[in-house]
């Protein structure tokens, strides 16, 4: 495994490093995003859907960008992987290190940014991206960092522009225009990111769509079996191979 670089010294006023940065959301971030029956239901989908495409984990060293408190990282490493795990937030580092410690998984959770990865190209065998690009200034150039450090595998995910969360994203992001202080996430389109990823040298080789109605609403409905029916429905009308959002990707090289 590659050395850790210097600390983050990234654009401290943008919302994705000043939000994250703060103890108090690092130590409830769990709860908010995962909590209650359909947080369950994001985090053993996000889960399933990773391990599959990762990959045979043994022998194999993992680079996961962005990592918050460690839920991808530690989902890795318990399965046998070799695992660092990146974050601009010390705070969300500290509470990966606890959990990881509680749980008596090993994995190595170090400082840096998205958007200039400190370690050298091809360093790990496979790097994974979740719940990141929608918030980074520059999903591109992260793109491009993720596919340096790969050597055969690139793993991610973001909201797409053809999907009902576009229309929460257009929101958030008109009211950040007006001064508001929201989580003003994009949505990306998929011909965009297919693109970034092929200039770097990979190949889109699996997607998995898995909502078409938006989190919020499911979150509000409140029952796991409810938005499952739900959205077992609109995958059988072809709903969700042309609306399902978030999406994430497995690309090769």
């Amino acid at each position: 495994m590659p050395d850790a670089g210097p600390p983050v010294n990234g654009p401290q006023d943008h919302y994705s490093y000043t939000v994250y940065a703060d103890a108090a959301m690092a130590d409830r971030f769990e709860q908010v995003r995962f909590g209650g029956p359909i947080g369950a239901l994001l985090a053993e989908t996000q889960e399933r859907v990773l391990v599959e495409f990762v990959g045979p984990l043994a022998s194999r060293t993992v680079i996961d960008v962005g990592t918050g408190t460690g839920r991808a990282a530690l989902a890795l490493a318990a399965r046998g992987g070799t695992v660092m795990g990146v974050d601009a937030s010390h705070e969300m580092l500290r509470v990966a290190r606890e959990r990881a410690q509680a749980r008596g998984v090993v994995a190595t959770f170090t400082p840096g940014d998205a958007h200039a990865l400190p370690f050298e190209s091809k360093s790990f065998d496979v790097a994974v991206c979740l719940r990141v690009l929608m918030h980074t200034p520059d999903w591109a150039r992260c793109i491009g960092e993720l596919s340096r450090v790969a050597r055969d595998r690139v793993v991610l995910d973001y909201p797409a522009l053809v999907s009902a969360a576009a229309l929460q994203s257009f929101g958030r992001r008109a009211a950040a225009a007006l001064g508001a202080h929201v989580e003003a996430y994009r949505v990306l389109p998929e011909r965009a990111v297919t693109r970034e990823l092929a200039r770097h040298g990979f190949r889109v080789a699996a997607v998995h769509r898995q909502f078409v109605l938006p989190i919020a609403l499911h979150r509000r409905l409140g029952s796991r079996a409810a938005s499952e029916r739900i959205e077992q429905g609109l995958a059988r009308a072809g709903l969700l191979r042309l609306l399902g959002s978030p999406v994430t990707v497995m690309a090769e090289r």
